[in-house]
């Protein structure tokens, strides 16, 4: 605690120290200086600036959590008297699959988003490439697969990163659309996707051609399901994909005629 003298004691403790100060100035005065003489003066040096305050450090930013994702898209992306439609592809890329899509979309003009397998991209790099030579999104779809809704939120994490880390590291472009497996997402798997700053993406048509239906089917599914700012749901690997390959050279001319304008999600 520092004590605050009053005046006169101030004044009693100023001489006191100035004569002590000048005793031993005195006394040192015609003395040899022990050691070295001393070299030559040392350049002045102004004095240092009083340190300024640390910067006050940004707010954290909050990580928006979807709560459900995306199953249509948003009305932005219609123009006034247009229609709009996103077509979807999943589990490729396929090496006898996603050449014939590839070459039906160059032929209508249109793109679509693949959402590929992390392991499966790994396999096939030069698919994926051609995937974004054409013009076309690229999202992911896990690593290997995997049911999301079975694994921790570590195990999560993974899966979602090394797909996204995968497809970055062949096309030079960090991917931001992610779909899980099967459709099941989770409080979990949204969390760690806006961690790894992914948007989760869904659809709103489903001609489940996964179970192979037959052409037919899937095309006329389709046909009946879409709307405007629909959300398409395909594949182009992960099986045989020659019954959705045959309906999607009907499909997307179709759609094309009937003023339907492909859009990436």
């Amino acid at each position: 605690m520092t004590m605050q003298p009053g005046p006169r004691g101030s004044r009693r403790a100023f001489l006191a120290i100035g004569g002590l100060t000048l005793l031993s100035a005195c006394a040192s005065e015609g003395r040899p200086a022990a050691g070295p003489s001393p070299g030559p003066p040392a350049p002045s040096v102004p004095p240092s600036a009083p340190p300024s305050a640390p910067p006050t450090p940004p707010a954290p930013t909050r990580i928006a959590v979807q709560r459900k994702p995306l199953y249509a898209l948003p009305a932005s992306a219609a123009r006034k008297g247009t229609k709009v439609v996103a077509l979807t592809l999943d589990d490729g890329p396929d090496p006898a699959y996603t050449p014939q899509v590839l070459k039906i979309l160059h032929k209508h003009h249109v793109t679509a988003t693949f959402f590929v397998i992390g392991q499966t991209a790994a396999a096939h790099p030069d698919l994926l490439r051609s995937i974004v030579d054409g013009g076309h999104t690229v999202g992911t779809h896990t690593w290997s697969h995997a049911n999301l809704r079975k694994l921790n939120a570590a195990k999560v994490r993974t899966e979602i990163q090394r797909a996204v880390d995968t497809v970055a590291s062949i096309t030079g472009t960090v991917p931001h659309l992610f779909r899980a497996p099967y459709g099941n997402w989770s409080r979990t798997v949204f969390k760690e996707c806006a961690a790894l700053g992914q948007n989760s993406i869904a659809w709103d048509v489903d001609p489940r051609d996964w179970e192979t239906p037959g052409s037919n089917h899937i095309r006329s599914a389709v046909l009946n399901q879409v709307g405007n700012r629909s959300i398409v749901l395909t594949h182009d690997g992960g099986g045989d994909r020659s019954q959705t390959v045959q309906a999607l050279r009907h499909v997307v001319p179709e759609l094309k005629s009937s003023g339907y304008r492909f859009v990436g999600v």
